[in-house]
C-alpha cells in the first residue's frame, strides 16, 4: 500500500529533522530531500505537499541556496518555514531585507485569518522566532494570515495557489499549537491520509524482505543494542530461521550481557543465534595497548575478522542485515546533513571486507530512533532492549583507561552494574542519555577497617543529550551519588574511591577515551 508522501526540502536548518519527526508523528510519511530537487522527481513520486525548511543562510546573499522556481507551479501545496518562506518570496519577486529588529525567542502571534493553517486555533498564542531577515512586502496574490508586534508578515498565504509561509518555527516545542498548524497543513491543505504507522511499516517491510530474499540466508551482526536488535526482530519475522544472527562476545561487554542476549533472542524469540566467545582473542590482541585510537582500531579489525570467519560458515548466505537509520541516510544525500546525522565509524558493521560479496538489507533506513523504539515495541522486544542507553562499539575498552586486563574489566563490570542498578531504581534510566562507570588507571590511598589500602578509582559519568553530539552533565541527587559510591566501595573489591565527572561536551567528550 502506498502512503501519501510529503517532501521536506533541506536548507540547512538545525530543525529540519524535527520537522520530519513532527510530520511522522501525525502518521504521514515524509522524506528529507536536497533543496534543489527537481519537479520531475516530485511528480514521479506523486508528492502531496512540500515543506521548505529554515536555514542559516541569508536569502539575499549570492551563495544562498534557492529551490527551483517551477516547484511553485506544480499545483501542490507548499509551506515555507522561516528561511523557506523568504525563499518563496524571492522566487516570487518580492524583496527580503535585514529585519529592523532581529527576532530570536518567544513572540506573541495574533491570528488575522483562521482559514487553512490556523483552523480551530485561538486568536493569539506564543510562537518561536529565529530570524534576522524579513520580507519587505507581500508577494503578488498573498495575504496576511497572522502577525506579531515586530513581524507584520508572520504568516502569509496565496490561498488559491495553496502556498504558505511562516516566519516562526511550528516544529519546535516552544511554539504553542505548532503540531496543530502542521496537522492543518497536512490534512486540511494537502489532504493527506494518516496511514504511516509502525504496524503498516512492519507489514510492508516483511513483504519486501520476503520478496528480496526468497529462500536464501541473511546474516545479522547482533550486538544487543536497539538498532541491531530491532533489525533482527523485523527480518526474523519475515524469513524465520533463514536469518542467522551472529553475536560476538569480545570480552568487553557489560555484566551478564552475553547471557541476556542469548536468553532474549535465542530462547525467548527463538532466533537462529550463533554465539561466538572471542573474548580471549580480543584481550590477547589488546595486551599492553594504552592508546585509545589504537584500542579502537584493534577492536574494529578483530571484530571484522571474527565476523568474517563466522559468516563464512553460514552456507548459502547472500545478504547482510544492518541497522542503518534515517539520519545516517540523510547525511549521505543532503548537502546539509545536520549535527545529529554524523555516522560514527563503529556504529554499524561498517568496513566489512568487500570480498564478502554480501548484499545489504537495511530495513530501518527510513526510520528515526524514536520510531525504531516504537517498532521494537510492536515487534514484542522487551523494554530493557528498546530503551537501552547507547553503548560504545568498542565496549568497556574505552571506559577502562590505560592497559586493559581481565582483572580491571571485572572490577569495571561490577562497578558499572551498580551504577545502572541504582540509576534504574531511582527511575532515571530512561531519562538520562548515558550513565556509566569509568575505571581510572591510577590507585589512591584509602582506609578500610583499620588498614591502609591502595586501590583503583572509579569515575561516574551521567549526561543528558539528544544525539550525542553535545551533552550536559546530569545533576544527580546527592543521596543517589552517595548510595552509588557506598555500594561500589563496599561491594567491589579493588576500589576505594569514587569521583563524579561534571564536564560537558564540548569541551570534554561523553566517553573518556
Amino acid at each position: 500500500m502506498g502512503h501519501d508522501t510529503i517532501f521536506i526540502l533541506d536548507f540547512g536548518s538545525q530543525y529540519t529533522q524535527l520537522i520530519a519527526r513532527r510530520v511522522r508523528e501525525e502518521h504521514v510519511y515524509c522524506e528529507i530531500v536536497p533543496y534543489n530537487i527537481s519537479s520531475e522527481l516530485v511528480k514521479e513520486r506523486n508528492v502531496k505537499g512540500l515543506i521548505f525548511s529554515g536555514g542559516p543562510a541569508s536569502v539575499y546573499s549570492e551563495q544562498s541556496p534557492l529551490p527551483r522556481k517551477d516547484l511553485l507551479s506544480l499545483g501542490i501545496p507548499v509551506l515555507g518555514i522561516c528561511y523557506g518562506m523568504q525563499a518563496i518570496s524571492i522566487l516570487l519577486n518580492s524583496q527580503v531585507i535585514p529585519a529592523k529588529k532581529r527576532e530570536y525567542g518567544p513572540a506573541l502571534l495574533y491570528v488575522d485569518n483562521f482559514s487553512d493553517l490556523f483552523l480551530g486555533l485561538p486568536d493569539s498564542f506564543k510562537v518561536w522566532m529565529s530570524h534576522s531577515d524579513a520580507i519587505a512586502e507581500l508577494p503578488s496574490g498573498f495575504q496576511v494570515l497572522a502577525h506579531t508586534d515586530n513581524s507584520p508578515y508572520a504568516a502569509i498565504a496565496d490561498l488559491s495557489r495553496r502556498i504558505y509561509g511562516l516566519q516562526f518555527h511550528p516544529e519546535v516545542v516552544h511554539t504553542e499549537y505548532g503540531s496543530q498548524i502542521l496537522a492543518n497543513f497536512l490534512f486540511n491543505v494537502c489532504k493527506c491520509h494518516p496511514t504511516w504507522t509502525m504496524r503498516s511499516f512492519i507489514e510492508e517491510s516483511v513483504e519486501s524482505i520476503k520478496e528480496k530474499v526468497g529462500n536464501r540466508k541473511v546474516i545479522c551482526a547482533l550486538s544487543g543494542g536497539v538498532d541491531s536488535s530491532v533489525t533482527a526482530a523485523l527480518v526474523h519475522r519475515a524469513i524465520g530461521d533463514n536469518l542467522v544472527c551472529i553475536f560476538i562476545n569480545n570480552g568487553l561487554l557489560r555484566k551478564n550481557e552475553p547471557e541476556r542476549v542469548q536468553e532474549i533472542f535465542g530462547r525467548a524469540m527463538k532466533m537462529n543465534l550463533r554465539y561466538v566467545d572471542a573474548s580471549e582473542r580480543f584481550l590477547k590482541a589488546l595486551e599492553g595497548v594504552t592508546d585509545p585510537e589504537e584500542k579502537r582500531k584493534i577492536i574494529g579489525h578483530k571484530f571484522i575478522r571474527v565476523f568474517e570467519e563466522e559468516a563464512g560458515r553460514v552456507e548459502g548466505a547472500e545478504f547482510l542485515a544492518q541497522g542503518t537509520l534515517y539520519p545516517d541516510v540523510i547525511e549521505s544525500v543532503s548537502p546539509f546533513g545536520g549535527p545529529s546525522a554524523r555516522i560514527k565509524s563503529h556504529h554499524n558493521v561498517g568496513g566489512l571486507p568487500e570480498d564478502m560479496k554480501l548484499k545489504l538489507i537495511e530495513p530501518l533506513r527510513e526510520l528515526f530512533k524514536d520510531e525504531v523504539r516504537k517498532l521494537g515495541k510492536e515487534l514484542g522486544l522487551p523494554d530493557e532492549i528498546i530503551f537501552r542507553q547507547p553503548f560504545p562499539g568498542p565496549g568497556l575498552a574505552v571506559r577502562c583507561l590505560g592497559e586493559i586486563t581481565k582483572e580491571k574489566l571485572d572490577i569495571l563490570r561490577e562497578a558499572d552494574w551498580i551504577v545502572v542498578d541504582e540509576i534504574k531504581r531511582a527511575g532515571l534510566y530512561t531519562k538520562i542519555w548515558q550513565s556509566f562507570a569509568v575505571l581510572l588507571p591510577l590507585r589512591t590511598v584509602g582506609v578500610m577497617g583499620d588498614e591502609r589500602t591502595y586501590e583503583y578509582v572509579i569515575a561516574l559519568r551521567a549526561v543528558h543529550s539528544v544525539d550525542g553530539m553535545t551533552a550536559d552533565w546530569v545533576r544527580l541527587p546527592y543521596d543517589l551519588l552517595g548510595r552509588i559510591s557506598n555500594r561500589i566501595i563496599n561491594e567491589v573489591k579493588g576500589v576505594n574511591r569514587v569521583v563524579y565527572d561534571i564536564s560537558s561536551k564540548p569541551p570534554a567528550t561523553i566517553e573518556w577515551e
